[in-house]
């Protein structure tokens, strides 16, 4: 989540940008459908909404897309030569406008983050970030997490998932969008290795409710608190998440272990 953007996979807006193939229409670069055109009925971290890339954020992507934003292929992530180097591996779905992803990556920078976001927008934010911030240990990737996941991640090939503000899909009719469900929880667990962690956190309660009753029931993960988790100091607070609490809105972190 960003400042003013929340976490937008599983909501993300943009269009999916592959800087090795500027002229290649998004659909034919993606495997996704085009506009107008629906999904085939299987579970995407995102849906498309409109956005606009910034000269600043278009400027990142032409000088800094080509290293830090990777294609996705369906092959395992050789993280040791992707990152030049062997360090626990971290996982990011959907970091918005990339504001925490940013922070986290600073004040921990003994770890690698692969990022996953198809908002374009926000991956030229981040990009932008990278530069001004002199970050090196961040890899993006624009496609949809499921399957980066499902052929990308062998099992026990990460250390950690972060899952910050995804799209509450506030309506009941529509809860069944939510990303943080059974079959999604049990792919992450069986991708940590053993004390690897999975940290969400939301500011909508029912969606809070629902995340804690979902990844308590999974076998290979254990609750590190009793109920909500304390805010790790490393997840910042954003401008978004600030502006919530003055209005009142709570937020709940939870944090769960592989067993």
């Amino acid at each position: 989540m960003d400042g003013d953007t929340p976490n937008t996979m599983s909501a993300a807006p943009g269009a999916p940008h592959d800087s090795s193939s500027p002229s290649t229409p998004a659909a034919a670069r993606t495997g996704q459908p085009p506009e107008g055109v629906a999904h085939p009925k299987t579970i995407k971290s995102y849906v498309r909404r409109a956005g606009r890339t910034t000269t600043g954020q278009a400027k990142a992507f032409e000088e800094l897309g080509p290293r830090f934003v990777l294609n996705y292929q369906a092959a395992p992530l050789d993280a040791s030569a992707t990152y030049g180097r062997q360090a626990p591996l971290i996982l990011e779905i959907g970091f918005g406008m990339g504001e925490a992803t940013a922070h986290i990556a600073r004040v921990r920078p003994d770890d690698n983050f692969l990022c996953c976001e198809v908002h374009e927008p926000g991956v030229g934010a981040l990009l932008k970030r990278i530069g001004e911030q002199d970050i090196s240990n961040i890899r993006i990737l624009q496609h949809d997490a499921v399957e980066v996941i499902d052929n990308m991640l062998p099992e026990a090939s990460l250390d950690g998932i972060h899952i910050f503000f995804p799209d509450p899909w506030h309506k009941k009719k529509h809860n069944k969008r939510r990303l943080i469900q059974e079959p999604l929880v049990a792919k992450l667990a069986r991708r940590l290795r053993p004390g690897g962690y999975i940290h969400c956190a939301t500011d909508w309660e029912p969606y809070a409710v629902q995340m804690l009753e979902v990844l308590g029931a999974e076998p290979l993960l254990a609750n590190t608190a009793e109920g909500y988790a304390a805010k790790p100091d490393y997840r910042p607070l954003t401008k978004f998440e600030n502006r919530g609490i003055r209005l009142g809105h709570g937020v709940w972190d939870l944090v769960f272990e592989r067993r």
